[in-house]
């Protein structure tokens, strides 16, 4: 088992931030970096957190993350907006983004914002409870590279395609939803490559179609998705609402979230804020009824149970990052 080391939040996050600096991202985009990736290890998306910052660094550096990204906003109608990302880190036009959306929500009850030419945008449960936060229903849509195949062949074409949903409740935490369209993230793979480890049956199939527990072999095959057939036409709806509305590649147009080479991967993001209605329909009410039935129930719990959890163990306790993760971080910080 791989050393791990004990770090808070805040810790983490100056090291990540140090980390992308020192590789040429300016403040600007390597702040919301660090948060986000830091918060991803905080939710337990290890995925998402320091085992990516080594492939970031090292897209800075190439080039393929443009470290001059100028974010700019269109308003197209008067509840919808087009953010240009411009090959940058998604974190910083995700922030201008919902910052923008949350306003026009209120006023109009429902908003929409597309993000394009983006890059991974890691959880996407974080973005969408900044909506809920603000007293919204948020949803999320993103485009990956290919990684899961249309249904019946074996040749990827969609990304997993994630999806979040998050929706504001009156005294507790808001409920999030976050769900990639394959049965695991794909950065769960990339993370078992990196620690020499396998992964488990039925993640994923090589390029010949055969069921693998070989992370190198997952990766240059498909992931499988979530429901099968019902998984793979979700993957295409996504792909619809992630790519052709924002102006962004498809996914077997992007250049990968791994490597530094290639081109930049282009993907795109979509959120949509809804308000709900304060009277007539009971919205609140409603809502905690519907919950609270959920958790009558035997053994049900709520979506998102586990991450709160992690979230409350790491503020105590703080972040259990494995060794490597942190020399690695480190050494990159000390770039010149």
């Amino acid at each position: 088992m791989s050393e791990t080391v004990r770090i808070s939040i805040a810790d983490a996050t100056d090291l990540i931030y140090d980390a992308l600096t020192a590789s040429g991202a300016t403040e600007a985009q390597a702040r919301p970096t660090a948060v986000a990736l830091a918060n991803a290890e905080a939710e337990g998306q290890v995925g998402h957190g320091f085992s990516r910052l080594e492939d970031y660094a090292a897209q800075v550096r190439s080039g393929k993350i443009n470290r001059g990204a100028e974010i700019t906003v269109n308003a197209l109608r008067p509840a919808s907006i087009l953010v240009n990302a411009d090959c940058g880190f998604a974190y910083p036009a995700l922030d201008t983004a919902i910052s923008a959306l949350i306003p026009i929500a209120k006023e109009m009850g429902i908003a929409v914002a597309a993000v394009g030419n983006s890059h991974h945008c890691g959880a996407l449960s974080m973005q969408v409870e900044k909506l809920a936060n603000a007293g919204l229903i948020g949803m999320m849509f993103t485009n990956a590279p290919k990684a899961i195949a249309p249904w019946g062949s074996h040749q990827p074409l969609f990304g997993t395609n994630p999806i979040a949903f998050s929706v504001p409740r009156a005294k507790v935490n808001p409920l999030v939803i976050d769900l990639s369209l394959s049965k695991v993230a794909r950065g769960k793979v990339m993370n078992a490559k990196k620690q020499g480890k396998p992964i488990p049956e039925g993640w994923a199939l090589d390029g010949n179609g055969n069921p693998t527990t070989d992370a190198d072999a997952a990766l240059a095959g498909t992931m499988l998705p979530i429901g099968d057939a019902k998984g793979a036409a979700l993957a295409l709806m996504v792909e619809i609402l992630a790519a052709p509305l924002t102006g962004s590649a498809f996914s077997y147009e992007a250049g990968s979230f791994f490597t530094a080479e290639g081109v930049p991967p282009r993907v795109g993001q979509t959120l949509i804020a809804i308000r709900p209605n304060s009277d007539g329909t009971g919205f609140a009410d409603r809502l905690e009824e519907l919950l609270g039935a959920i958790l009558e129930l035997d053994g049900a719990r709520l979506p998102g149970a586990r991450r709160l959890t992690a979230i409350a163990d790491t503020q105590s306790n703080g972040l259990n990052v494995p060794k490597r993760y942190l020399d690695t971080a480190r050494m990159l910080s000390q770039r010149v």
